[in-house]
């Protein structure tokens, strides 16, 4: 059977921008991808007119190319608009960047936005259901809720200790957040200010929810052999890829609440694409879609940072910590930072483009040269996941 390739060094940023995340009431989606645009254009040191083609990802902030040729004035480039739930930015990048490694354009833009705070969405259900409308009619602190007692149940966890796990990795996003600048929340919060926070969906407190934000990130791409002509610091694309799950987990009994299975392929598929067989050794860092804290819990698992059942001792003991073996969400992750749903995808590879190119301030992580973002759209049960591998250098890892 032919396996594909993937993209590993075919393209490369070099620019990117991001808001800051939040409640912008004084700003619209207009606003945030004109500042992230722009920024991304002077990191990468050339003009709109350089831009060969846009993509522009959004959940709800727009429904056509028009959202961002307006604002942008882009002079009748192409502008393709795509959402893949909170996936999306990653969407938009991903299709960018085959653009480019398909020789169609030379430097294209990917952009997320989303104006969430404006829109009265916080949390209130939404039926995912799109064929008979059986399934259950549950907010998303509901649904992912279920993760956090069937783990503790698999894995004998008392429900008491669970919950501390579960603060612990709160605990952790908070105080990362707190040395980021631009994101939503920049105050350390103490364990027992967790425990005790009021309850949204039991086990799940306030402070293991992320939070509802507006923002925007964009970054241009380039191909690889190229990105040297825009700066000396490119950041080389290893790997992307997404699983679009067939509702497996809502149809089968055996189930369990305790994986998302999409995570798993993935980032199987991510990993044979830059050659990474031992992540937790060879990743210097991860960004990924802790929309809720037992959803970073199975994501060690699920990703392979943590043996199975092992992932609650590796968050207790350290490991994911910003000083740690493998610092997870260190510009504070959904949690701290915000998700503003169409831009956390590429707010995530901005993290860890300023990482590999040695600019994240307090929270640099020395020596960081490969990356690994995750993205989760969906209910745990059904859902699209998306990965990607970034490094600091062309060649194997």
């Amino acid at each position: 059977m032919n396996v594909a390739q993937g993209i590993r060094d075919r393209v490369a940023i070099v620019g990117m921008g991001c808001t800051r995340f939040g409640e912008l009431w004084d700003k619209g989606p207009e606003d945030l991808l004109v500042e992230a645009v722009t920024e991304a254009l002077a990191d990468a040191g050339i003009g709109p007119e350089k831009v060969d083609a846009y993509w522009l990802g959004t959940l709800s902030s727009g429904n056509s190319g028009l959202t961002l040729s307006v604002p942008l004035k882009t002079r009748y480039k192409p502008v393709t608009r795509v959402e893949n739930f909170c996936a999306t930015g990653s969407e938009a990048f991903r299709n960018a960047a085959y653009a480019v490694a398909a020789g169609v354009y030379d430097v294209v833009v990917a952009v997320g936005v989303e104006k969430l705070k404006d829109s009265g969405y916080s949390g209130l259900v939404a039926n995912l259901d799109a064929a008979d409308r059986t399934g259950p009619n549950l907010t998303a602190p509901a649904a992912f809720a279920l993760l956090a007692p069937a783990y503790f149940a698999k894995y004998g966890l008392d429900p008491r200790h669970g919950k501390e796990v579960l603060a612990r990795i709160a605990w952790k996003n908070h105080k990362n957040g707190a040395l980021n600048p631009r994101a939503q929340y920049q105050k350390e919060v103490p364990m027992d200010v967790i425990l005790k926070a009021p309850m949204v969906a039991e086990p799940l407190g306030v402070y293991d929810c992320s939070g509802v934000a507006d923002g925007a990130a964009a970054a241009v791409i380039v191909r690889a052999e190229d990105a040297r002509r825009f700066r000396p610091d490119p950041v080389y694309v290893k790997a992307m890829a997404v699983a679009a799950g067939p509702g497996h987990g809502g149809l089968h009994q055996d189930y369990d609440f305790t994986t998302i299975r999409e995570n798993v392929h993935a980032a199987q598929e991510a990993y044979r694409q830059a050659g990474i067989t031992d992540p937790r050794r060879q990743l210097d860092l991860a960004e990924v879609h802790d929309c809720f804290t037992p959803t970073e819990l199975i994501l060690y698992e699920d990703l392979g940072f943590s043996e199975r059942g092992k992932g609650w001792q590796d968050a207790l003991s350290g490991v994911f910590d910003l000083g740690g073996e493998l610092p997870v969400n260190p510009d504070g992750g959904l949690k701290s930072f915000g998700h503003p749903v169409g831009a956390s995808g590429l707010r995530m590879m901005y993290e860890v483009y300023l990482q590999l190119q040695g600019r994240a301030g307090e929270r640099q992580i020395p020596g960081a040269r490969l990356g690994l973002t995750h993205n989760l759209g969906g209910l745990p049960w059904q859902s699209v996941a998306f990965v990607s591998i970034l490094g600091r250098e062309p060649g194997a890892p």
